[in-house]
């Protein structure tokens, strides 16, 4: 029931707010389950607006199983002056599964005149629930590309995160996770009148990351790869 809320309040919010909002269906090749994912990103006068949520399909019987979310808020009040394109951020990151963390800091966003081409960095302090001698610090980056290489309806678009956390692995640990999803995404609609409908993927990128509500937690230590390839719809 709570899982249904959430799921609920966000879309509900997307929606209200007229805000930048998507959903994806992606099929993962290695985990051979389906995952649905809701994207919303809204700019205002106080700063932006950005969430996700991952609703994960490993039984195709029982229906939906585990979730994860991120929402993440900027806040600049000073657009106007030299230092416009930084803001203080402030996130949240959790779901079943997987431990809550709260992260605080600040990104600079960089973009060129046409918007079509962004970039923004990230560097934060994390504090992650139930975790031992976490290393609390966070870099992000996250890039758009529309158009890319002049090819009308092309996007190119993804994240890199690096932080510091105590995973074990048997005897062994780890205080550095890197995890990367660079998508690809193409706007076949165009040619027949559905300018929402878009085909692509991604490839999960992760160095260490136990992916939280996934049972196959030894085999994700080191470097390893997840293709997927879907569908998105841009409301």
């Amino acid at each position: 029931m709570k899982k249904a809320l959430l799921i609920v309040a966000l879309v509900a919010t997307a929606f209200c707010a007229k805000a930048q909002t998507n959903i994806q269906e992606m099929y993962d090749f290695n985990r051979e389950h389906l995952t649905t994912t809701l994207e919303m990103f809204k700019a205002d006068n106080w700063g932006s607006t950005f969430f996700f949520t991952d609703i994960y399909h490993p039984d195709k019987i029982s229906g939906p199983t585990g979730y994860y979310t991120e929402i993440a808020r900027a806040l600049n009040f000073w657009k106007d002056t030299k230092l416009g394109g930084l803001s203080a951020h402030v996130e949240w990151n959790g779901g079943q599964f997987a431990n809550n963390a709260w992260l605080f800091g600040a990104e600079y966003f960089l973009h060129s005149a046409d918007f079509r081409n962004t970039f923004t960095f990230e560097l934060m302090y994390k504090s992650i629930k139930d975790a031992e001698d976490n290393v609390p610090l966070q870099f992000t980056f996250v890039w758009g590309m529309k158009d890319l290489c002049n090819v009308k309806g092309l996007s190119f678009s993804g994240f890199l995160d690096i932080w510091g956390e105590k995973v074990n692995w048997g005897t062994e640990e780890t205080k550095l996770v890197i995890l990367s999803e660079p998508q690809l995404w193409y706007n076949v609609g165009q040619f027949f009148g559905c300018e929402n409908l878009n085909i692509g993927g991604e490839v999960e990128l992760a160095y260490n990351f136990a992916g939280g509500w996934r049972s196959d937690f030894d085999k994700n230590k080191g470097f390893n790869v997840a293709p997927c390839l879907g569908v998105k719809w841009n409301f």
